[in-house]
């Protein structure tokens, strides 16, 4: 399954934010009005935070990316890069954000 960039965006931010802020709440207010099971709540949420992490960061190094930047230092007087997208322009166009995995020419042929 793949998701689109602002799904993604959305569970990032519901993990790296919303998640450890929620068990930042439980964890003051259990403390502050003696609730008796704030610990295992904090430590159920951060279980949770810990599994949906380790899930998006399998999720981020799969990804392939939109294109290669290709770095070319065979030359010793200037280094060459260029870029190779898998895509149409106006396709990346209409993303907020555009990754590229970086491919050193002498390492393999390009794609």
């Amino acid at each position: 399954m793949q998701l689109s960039n602002e799904r993604y965006d959305q569970i990032k931010w519901f993990v790296t934010t919303f998640l450890p802020a929620l068990s930042t709440l439980i964890a003051g207010m259990a403390t502050l009005l003696g609730w008796p099971n704030g610990t295992l709540m904090v430590g159920i949420i951060t279980l949770f935070t810990t599994f949906l992490g380790s899930i998006m960061n399998i999720s981020t190094s799969s990804y392939e990316g939109d294109g290669q930047l290709i770095v070319d230092t065979s030359n010793p007087d200037k280094d060459i890069y260029s870029i190779a997208i898998d895509d149409y322009p106006s396709v990346l166009a209409n993303k907020n954000t555009v990754m590229l995995k970086v491919k050193h020419a002498e390492e393999e042929p390009w794609q």
